[in-house]
């Protein structure tokens, strides 16, 4: 739990003060070639950022895909170094889906932390 904390507080660096959290913490514990999945909704209009982390230096350790509700991918952070985190501007309220997994090398075990923010 106190991995997770601190691994919370990390991934907490990418929320800049334009973004307000959506009040949620999607968490789960990994082992390596275990994957966790995420849902939420994401409002027409918006601007969101998505902000993926694991471990406690903030590097790009964790992997994560953004699928729309029939699990065609949208986005993968995979094209982009494993970014610990992406903006996306959402024309269409939709139902996601979100899959994170830790990256090869980044160890036995990991707490993943999905924060998602809004831009006010």
């Amino acid at each position: 739990q106190a991995q997770c904390e601190i691994t919370a507080d990390v991934c907490d660096q990418f929320m800049t003060d334009d973004y307000v959290s959506d009040g949620q913490e999607y968490r789960a514990l990994l082992l390596p070639e275990q994957v966790a999945e995420f849902h939420t909704t994401l409002f027409e209009g918006n601007t969101y950022r998505f902000s993926a982390c694991t471990g406690e230096d903030g590097k790009a350790n964790l992997i994560y895909r953004f699928y729309d509700q029939d699990y065609n991918l949208i986005f993968a952070n995979s094209d982009y170094d494993n970014s610990p985190y992406w903006d996306f501007q959402v024309e269409s309220t939709i139902d996601c889906i979100v899959e994170a997994e830790l990256a090869p090398g980044a160890g036995a075990s990991g707490c993943a932390v999905l924060l998602v923010g809004f831009k006010q």
